[in-house]
């Protein structure tokens, strides 16, 4: 498994590009604006077989520049869970409220994403984790084999994703920070939506917010 990140954009969002090594397909995971381009030349430079940008939430951040993996890429699905999709489907709202310097172009997803869905990259599995708080349609991509999971907002930066935004429910938000640590080990690898990889196990023992949601558990 390989997997080459980048990150940029207004927000400072990460961006992930991951390879199944033995079949060659690799999947972009979200997409923040003014990050793709060097995850799209490490893929073409390298002949790898990209299949999907697969999104984490319907956040401006995630679904900046979706047009362009798919411009480089046109077989490429674009997955998201359906609560998510109307963000996606309209930014304009995203664009006012955060008083963009750009422009995102609206689409609706190939393939929806939900709580319990398998898919395949190359020979890995990976597990659908729907993990609302920060956002209604919020997810997780679990890889259980390679123990890495790419994690989105919900966990980042030694915090967790906010809840003060339209649509956000801190309750759910706990209660999906439980979920995840029920389903996955400590050891897991976890690629957060921004600031620097981390594990399950060190955001146990580090992370304010994530010791105080389990322990209430």
């Amino acid at each position: 498994m390989l997997i080459h990140p980048s990150t940029g954009g207004v927000a400072s969002t990460n961006s992930y590009l991951i390879i199944d090594e033995p079949s060659r397909q690799g999947v972009i995971f979200d997409a923040p604006d003014h990050t793709l381009d060097p995850l799209l030349l490490f893929a073409k430079s390298n002949r790898f077989d990209i299949i999907g940008l697969w999104l984490t939430h319907g956040h401006f951040d995630h679904i900046a520049d979706h047009a362009l993996v798919t411009g480089s890429f046109p077989a490429a699905k674009v997955l998201l869970h359906p609560l998510d999709v109307p963000k996606l489907a309209d930014p304009g709202p995203q664009t006012r409220m955060f008083i963009l310097p750009f422009k995102i172009p609206p689409r609706r997803p190939d393939q929806l994403v939900n709580d319990g869905d398998i898919l395949n990259l190359g020979e890995s599995e990976v597990h659908i984790i729907h993990t609302p708080g920060h956002s209604p349609g919020h997810v997780m991509y679990h890889f259980p084999k390679e123990k890495i999971l790419v994690g989105g907002d919900l966990i980042i930066c030694g915090a967790v994703g906010r809840t003060d935004l339209p649509d956000a429910d801190e309750d759910q938000l706990i209660d999906s920070i439980q979920k995840v640590y029920r389903l996955c080990p400590d050891d897991t690898r976890l690629l957060p939506g921004h600031c620097s990889p981390t594990t399950l196990g060190e955001q146990r023992k580090s992370n304010p917010y994530v010791r105080s949601i389990l322990a209430a558990e």
